[in-house]
């Protein structure tokens, strides 16, 4: 059963002397990857009676979680219509990294399985009333990052995707001509989980594939740097995560211009 939340936030624009409110509203969202039902979220502002471009938003490796939701409502606040999508099935979400890791990688080994699920998020997106289906984008945080990647190395018909800390190793690298979207990789310097040689490799891959990419490494930063959860979860499992709150405001940045870029004019407040 759908549950619907009116989240009613505040944009510091100025028209006429006066802040103007955006009604961004979220829906709870299931649907149907082959025989599994996958648990996603959509927001949207609306107010607006214009179709837009739409952002599929693909989880970390602990599942769609609040996180995913709270980026899916930043990018309803920018205009967007965009999915919470749901990698796992049945809105799985772990508790333990290692639980993480199995669910990771049964996604990961099961290129058929990965393709199905992420396709099954796209067209739901692409038929919602408030989407313009011929400008759709994806973003991914971690695991997330990797399947953006992925998908666009499939050469999914994309206008563009962009990767925060998320993974560039492959063993399946993308064919000469077959990458479509434009695409933005957002790295931690620091990020021992992303080593100098993966960067390389990409690098190569990109080049040789005549993708249209670009690569940022933010100094400093560390895995999940656009996480506030990160510091904690890292004492927690002892993992190398941790928040960096420039990095954070910095990606999201290059993000937007990306969106501006690919989509042709402004995002659309």
């Amino acid at each position: 059963m759908r549950r619907t939340i009116l989240v009613f936030l505040l944009i510091l624009t100025w028209v006429g002397g006066g802040p103007v409110a955006a009604a961004v509203e979220g829906q709870e969202v299931i649907y149907q990857a082959a025989d599994t039902s996958m648990k996603g979220y959509l927001a949207y502002d609306g107010t607006r009676d214009v179709r837009r471009p739409g952002i599929l938003v693909v989880h970390e490796w602990w599942g769609h979680n609040d996180y995913a939701r709270k980026r899916a409502q930043m990018l309803a606040e920018l205009g967007y219509t965009a999915l919470a999508v749901d990698m796992y099935g049945e809105g799985k979400q772990a508790a333990h990294p290692a639980e993480a890791q199995a669910f990771a990688g049964a996604v990961r080994a099961n290129r058929e399985l990965a393709r199905k699920r992420f396709m099954a998020a796209l067209e739901l997106l692409k038929e919602h009333h408030t989407v313009d289906p011929g400008r759709i984008a994806a973003i991914g945080y971690c695991f997330g990052g990797g399947v953006v990647l992925a998908m666009a190395r499939e050469g999914i018909e994309l206008k563009g995707v962009v990767s925060f800390h998320g993974s560039l190793a492959t063993d399946q690298p993308a064919q000469p001509g077959a990458i479509k979207a434009r695409v933005l990789v957002l790295n931690g310097e620091d990020d021992p989980m992303v080593t100098k040689e993966e960067i390389e490799s990409f690098r190569q891959e990109m080049t040789a594939a005549g993708a249209d990419y670009q690569l940022i490494s933010y100094p400093g930063a560390l895995h999940g740097f656009t996480n506030p959860e990160a510091d904690a979860l890292g004492r927690q499992f002892d993992l190398p995560l941790a928040y960096d709150p420039a990095a954070d405001r910095q990606s999201w940045q290059a993000m937007e211009d990306f969106f501006t870029e690919i989509f042709s004019s402004p995002a659309p407040n």
